[in-house]
């Protein structure tokens, strides 16, 4: 990069909230106490996006260089948040100490860590924004947070993004800019590529609920030209200095339960679990009970354009049946298949006696971390270990105790549970002595699955007597676009602190059946699909209107030729997609069309998709510990 430009950049001045002037000042130094801890933070300032090297903070005890504070983007709107950090194992780096206690760096292409050298080392970013909410970047140095990556030899960066926690007088955390401001992140990061150890061929975003969705938008929607506006508008790195284009497409992407396709998403969650329901909202003689089934049968209607290909080119389709709504077709078959395989390989890897500890993580519906960040409580990595596996239900397994599927899950997000009642934690639960008392619990309610002791192995008959006893709706009806706005991915689609409609479907399905629904002593007027069209037309400061942005945000946008932006992003050619399969915070069919229209893109080199028999909403694993299985899958996938 040429230094006029680097000059140019950083003149353009620090900016200031409230008063406070928001670039960092304080030195870094040597860090050698206990827990290798510290908030030295490095000294930049708005108005430029070029990597300091001579401002590294060095952990001696770890061999871990590092820097805070960092502005991703020229002209921030959140200054407050759009910063990052990166960390670098010390053999990556070449440094001479300064007077202040820093050091000046310059990449070593000799050092290793493990198999990789400061040229061919991942470059991994946590995306921990539980409902879309926030994550701000770590603004101080524990060793503990990054210790796995810098062991496994990876380059660690952790930016700041918006969420729809962050609507204030001054900014925006509405979609798209959360998303947005993890691309200018990764346009940082290549920018800097003569400056910031890694390879740039080589990013790996990762993980859980809604930053399993934003990272399935980042890896489904790279160079997207719908973000170019959004990009432009906060000063993000579009070309480097010789004006070659920079790209903020990524080459991996760990999502757990990741909470997308919220354009069908209200419909979605009625044929897979609401239609099942005969309370609450979906209960008999209620206007939101025929909305149910409504959009069941839309979500058939959708299914069935989207043409959806099964691994050996079927299309799979669904058909009216007898018994519901559209609950036949090889579409239907292929649900329950994926329902059959998580629980055998459940049964693979289980020994009984077996307790679910029904541990769970928070879900859509939380509001802003306890540590403001999104990420789970005392764990800002992105893989929380502890005992966090899980469901909701006092009667469904999740942590698969000593012998079984789960590993080390701790960590919920503080304050806001969620969909969970309330609060996160264990709940108590039974012991099943045999794997014939499991079965006998499974099927309480009526025979859906059998189990063939010869073979170790089950049947499932009905997808509908496994939700009823596994997987029951958690959420109203309009469960992400909801009937009065109420749902949290109405902010997220909203403007400021409102929320809007967002959900087509959902107008559609409203428009056509109006005049029945107003029969019911509990519709109101409010309810009505012009709401849903007033709302379609408000647009940003940037110009997109509600369905711009709900493209933007939805990876079949990208993904399915259904969709006008079929192929017009580069997808990530690695993905590794797990998901409780007991969690009622959506529907089975999120992850499974995910994976499925993948895997019919000839760009996308491997799709390591499952369901975890037993969890819930939380990072969900059969077998080991969330942030170990990520680092070999990174190892062996995405870096070899």
């Amino acid at each position: 990069m040429d230094t006029s430009r680097r000059t140019l950049l950083k003149a353009a001045g620090v900016t200031t909230v409230g008063g406070v002037v928001l670039s960092a000042c304080s030195a870094g130094s040597d860090t050698s106490s206990d827990d290798s801890t510290s908030s030295a933070e490095a000294s930049y300032s708005t108005g430029s996006i070029e990597f300091d090297g001579s401002q590294w903070s060095y952990d001696a005890d770890n061999d871990v260089y590092y820097q805070l504070g960092a502005y991703y983007v020229t002209d921030p709107q959140a200054p407050d948040i759009e910063t990052l950090a990166v960390f670098v194992p010390g053999a990556y780096l070449s440094t001479s100490k300064n007077d202040d206690g820093t050091y000046t760096g310059t990449i070593d292409t000799s050092g290793t860590v493990g198999d990789f050298t400061a040229a061919t080392a991942p470059i991994v970013l946590p995306v921990n924004t539980p409902g879309y909410a926030s994550q701000a970047a770590l603004t101080s140095y524990s060793y503990d947070t990054v210790s796995s990556y810098m062991e496994a030899g990876f380059v660690y960066v952790s930016p700041g993004l918006r969420g729809k926690d962050t609507n204030t007088d001054d900014y925006d955390g509405n979609a798209p800019w959360g998303v947005t401001d993890l691309k200018s992140a990764v346009r940082y990061v290549r920018y800097n590529a003569d400056l910031i150890p890694g390879d740039t061929e080589r990013i790996v975003v990762f993980g859980h609920s809604g930053g399993g969705a934003q990272s399935s938008i980042m890896g489904s929607s790279g160079d997207s030209t719908l973000y170019t506006d959004y990009l432009t508008t906060l000063g993000a790195a579009m070309e480097d200095a010789s004006g070659k284009t920079i790209s903020d497409a990524v080459n991996g992407v760990m999502a757990w339960c990741p909470i997308t396709s919220l354009d069908y998403a209200n419909a979605s969650y009625e044929w897979n679990m609401g239609q099942f329901s005969s309370s609450g909202t979906r209960k008999k003689g209620t206007w939101t009970k025929q909305y149910s089934l409504d959009l069941a049968d839309a979500w058939a209607s959708y299914l069935n354009q989207l043409k959806i290909r099964n691994g050996s080119g079927k299309v799979l389709t669904l058909e009216k049946s007898d018994d519901g709504h559209y609950l036949a077709g090889s579409y239907y078959d292929h649900v329950v298949s994926v329902v059959e395989d998580s629980l055998n390989d459940f049964l693979s890897v289980t020994d009984f006696p077996y307790t679910p500890s029904n541990s769970f993580m928070a879900g859509m519906d939380t509001g802003t971390s306890g540590d403001s960040s999104g990420a789970p409580s005392g764990d800002m990595s992105g893989a929380p270990s502890g005992d966090m596996s899980g469901a909701p239900d006092g009667d469904m397994p999740s942590d698969m105790g000593s012998g079984g599927p789960g590993g080390d899950m701790s960590g919920a997000p503080g304050g806001d549970m969620g969909d969970m009642g309330g609060a996160g934690g264990t709940t108590t639960s039974t012991t099943y002595k045999t794997v014939e008392a499991y079965f006998k619990h499974l099927n309480k309610g009526g025979t859906w699955v059998r189990y063939d002791a010869d073979s170790n192995t089950a049947t499932v008959l009905d997808l509908g007597g496994f939700v009823q006893s596994q997987k029951e709706a958690t959420k109203d009806v309009g469960a992400f676009d909801g009937i009065d706005r109420g749902e949290t991915e109405n902010v997220v689609m909203g403007s400021g602190e409102d929320g809007l409609h967002f959900a087509g479907v959902s107008r559609s399905v409203i428009r056509a059946n109006q005049g029945t629904y107003a029969s019911y002593s509990d519709w109101k007027s409010s309810y009505a699909a012009s709401q849903y069209s007033r709302d379609f037309k408000k647009t940003d400061d940037v110009g997109g209107d509600v369905l711009d942005r709900m493209d933007m945000y939805n990876p079949m946008y990208y993904l399915s030729p259904w969709y006008s932006g079929y192929k017009s992003a580069t997808i990530t050619p690695h993905w590794r997609i797990r998901t409780g399969i007991m969690q009622g915070d959506t529907a089975l069919t999120t992850e499974i069309n995910l994976a499925l229209a993948l895997g019919q893109l000839g760009a996308v080199k491997d799709v390591d998709f499952a369901t975890v028999w037993g969890q819930g909403h939380t990072m969900a694993e059969l077998t080991g510990d969330a942030t170990d299985n990520f680092i070999s899958w990174v190892k062996e996938t995405v870096a070899s």
